[in-house]
C-alpha cells in the first residue's frame, strides 16, 4: 500500500526544510527527500515505513527501508510525529500533532483521522507512583458490514 504522498519539487522541499529546522534537525538528504514527501503538500500524512519506502523509491530517492525506520524514529523524538500502534506488528507515523482519534479500516489497513467531536474519555486509571499520563491513543477499528 503506498499512500499518495507528493513528489519532491522546490515547493515540497522549501516546506521539509522548514519542518526540520522548526525541530532543529539536522538537514540531511535522506531526511530532506523523506519530509519533502511526508509534508511537502501542508497535509498530514498516516504512513508505515514500508510505505513511506515505497514512496520515496517512486520518487527517485535512493533510501533504504532502515534508513526510512531511523529517519521516522528521529521524526518522532524530535516531535515532528507521533507514533501510532494498531496492532503488536503494525505502526503508523502521523504528522498531525494534536490529541486526535483515529479510524483503522481492517480491509485496508489504513489509517485515517477520526472525528473528535463528542469523544469522552472518562475513568482513567490512576497513574503509578512517580508517572503521569502523557497521552491516550485511541483507535477505533472498523471493518464494512456484509
Amino acid at each position: 500500500m503506498t499512500d499518495n504522498l507528493v513528489p519532491k519539487n522546490d515547493l515540497a522541499g522549501e516546506r521539509g526544510t522548514e519542518w526540520l529546522g522548526r525541530a532543529g534537525l539536522r538537514p540531511t538528504r535522506q531526511r530532506l527527500a523523506l519530509a519533502a514527501l511526508l509534508v511537502g503538500d501542508g497535509q498530514n500524512r498516516h504512513v508505515t515505513a514500508e510505505s513511506l519506502f515505497v514512496s520515496s523509491r517512486e520518487a527517485g530517492e535512493k533510501v533504504s527501508l532502515a534508513t526510512v525506520y531511523n529517519t521516522l524514529r528521529a521524526f518522532c523524538d524530535a516531535g515532528l510525529m507521533q507514533e501510532i500502534t494498531v496492532d503488536g506488528a503494525r505502526s503508523y507515523f502521523d504528522t498531525r500533532m494534536d490529541d486526535h482519534p483515529h479510524y483503522y479500516w481492517e480491509e485496508t489497513s489504513e489509517l485515517t483521522d477520526a472525528p473528535a467531536e463528542g469523544m469522552r474519555i472518562h475513568g482513567l486509571p490512576a497513574a503509578p507512583a512517580g508517572t503521569e499520563v502523557s497521552r491516550v491513543d485511541v483507535v477505533i477499528r472498523l471493518r464494512r458490514t456484509r
